[in-house]
């Protein structure tokens, strides 16, 4: 598997450091955090995003997302086409997008969409379809259930939609779903699986790798014998009290097994 790190773990910081990181600890690929208080935002000039790109595939790394905070459910227009651009000019594999639905949508257990979901629809409809749009196990949808009886009515309503899957996998663990139900349920769609570790006895708080419980065994495992990109999403950013990237990455080879990274 390719190995790669979210730089929601070390927020703020320049493309060199970035870089180093990757470059030291053995981590082939990025989701790029895409904020205007990162390098990555949707305001680069056309100059700015050559450069980042050769910069990263100098560096001999690959661009697994630009991690946007567009919600492709909502009511609010979203920059979606802002980032699609922004994530074909750097060579990412997509653009990673949040479902952000109404919190009360009956969403995954009825065979109507939401209206939130028609929203959701529409957009994927009208979007280019050159860069793919990767929508994240994550709020309204939280479970992997949720995400494919979406990317379902996505295949039936949209024929040829460029609509894939990130599978947060300590997201749907904590939501009660077992790795191999939510591997299972994503695997039509699936093309990248994050990982990080969590506490359940801790309403599952995100904290150091050797002070939680989630199962990466068990992970790897289902994982056997594929080939998708695996990231870490450190969320320092939100969680100050984790330990750092340059603190975390050393131990991540050894927690997930010999020989399970290339």
């Amino acid at each position: 598997m390719r190995l790669g790190f979210a730089t929601l773990g070390c927020p703020g910081a320049p493309l060199d450091d970035v870089l180093a990181l990757a470059q030291g600890n053995n981590f082939t690929g990025l989701e790029l955090r895409a904020a205007p208080d990162e390098f990555t935002h949707t305001g680069l000039t056309a100059e700015q995003r050559r450069e980042l790109r050769t910069r990263i595939e100098d560096a001999g790394l690959e661009i697994f997302a630009v991690s946007s905070y567009v919600k492709i459910c909502a009511v609010e227009e979203q920059p979606l086409e802002a980032h699609l651009e922004l994530a074909a000019d750097l060579g990412a594999r997509g653009v990673r997008v949040f479902p952000g639905d109404d919190p009360a949508a009956d969403t995954g257990t009825t065979d109507s969409p939401s209206a939130g979901e028609i929203r959701a629809l529409d957009r994927v409809t009208s979007a280019p379809r050159d860069v793919p749009i990767l929508l994240e196990t994550h709020d309204s949808h939280s479970t992997a259930r949720q995400v494919a009886a979406f990317c379902a009515l996505l295949d039936t309503d949209v024929p040829g939609h460029n609509v894939k899957a990130i599978w947060d996998s300590s997201h749907t663990w904590s939501h009660g779903e077992t790795l191999d139900e939510s591997f299972t349920l994503l695997r039509p769609w699936l093309e990248i699986v994050q990982f990080k570790q969590a506490d359940s006895q801790q309403d599952y708080r995100p904290v150091a790798i050797d002070a939680g419980d989630f199962p990466i065994h068990d992970l790897m495992k289902v994982l056997d014998g594929t080939d998708y990109p695996l990231s870490l999403e450190w969320e320092l950013k939100w969680h100050p009290h984790l330990p750092s990237l340059a603190e975390t990455l050393p131990a991540v080879h050894a927690w997930l097994g010999e020989g399970a990274v290339k």
